[in-house]
């Protein structure tokens, strides 16, 4: 039930090493996906595709987008299909919104504008303009969106010293809501993972080594899980994982 042969996932945000984004695309390689990896930057090294592809992976390609911009996202998701047309595979499968990025901004009359609009550019805006750009491909595979949000923006979590970033990342789990409701008579669902600290290379190096962590691979069992036909029945949900 967890095999991606055949299958197309996309996934946002898989530039540097050691971060979320390489650990669930090393998840669905493992389990024989064809990949799309986009990101802001044109440092996802080639041997990164070997690896995934020795992993099991049946095809990888790597683009560069500004998914901020909804007019890049766009061609960014045409590019997608072009490099995987060999393959028949023009449907997508599964888009995971990984792109995005964490923030304090503080108390709210000492924080900085421009630290907020980039709360929301980086993972709002990003999360919209993916979500637009592929929404035809994943109806036509009846496919699933996977959104990133925070336990800061759940009920019950703290936003403090974070106002901007659970601001935003409210907004991706309401946009994924609409996306659950919006897009089921077209057989489309999307749910979102909300976890707390990740042990990713850049949050050990800030927080250290011994933080109550999430593993990565942990979140990439989960997003392959909300991806596959085990979750048919699954949209409009948000999983904190602690």
């Amino acid at each position: 039930m967890l095999d991606f042969r055949d299958k197309l996932i996309v996934i946002t945000g898989v530039g540097r090493e050691g971060q979320v984004g390489e650990a669930i695309a090393r998840g669905f390689a493992q389990r024989g996906a064809s990949l799309a990896l986009i990101d802001r930057s044109a440092d996802v090294p080639a041997e990164r595709t070997a690896t995934l592809q020795s992993l099991g992976a049946a095809h990888v390609s790597t683009h560069v987008a500004n998914l901020a911009d909804a007019g890049d996202a766009q061609r960014a998701a045409a590019e997608v299909q072009w490099a995987h047309r060999e393959q028949h595979l023009d449907r997508v499968h599964a888009v995971v919104c990984v792109a995005g990025g964490f923030g304090f901004t503080g108390a709210l009359d000492e924080s900085d504008p421009d630290a907020w609009t980039k709360q929301f550019t980086i993972n709002l805006d990003t999360a919209f303009a993916t979500t637009r750009a592929f929404l035809p491909a994943v109806r036509d595979a009846r496919g699933c969106f996977v959104y990133f949000g925070s336990v800061a923006a759940t009920p019950g979590g703290s936003p403090k010293g974070m106002a901007a970033y659970a601001a935003a990342k409210s907004g991706v789990l309401s946009l994924m809501r609409t996306v659950a409701l919006d897009e089921k008579a077209h057989g489309v669902r999307a749910n979102a993972v909300a976890p707390t600290a990740i042990r990713t290379a850049t949050n050990v190096a800030d927080m250290g080594d011994s933080a109550d962590y999430v593993e990565r691979e942990s979140v990439a069992d989960v997003v392959a899980f909300l991806a596959s036909p085990l979750a048919r029945n699954v949209s409009g949900q948000v999983l904190v994982l602690a």
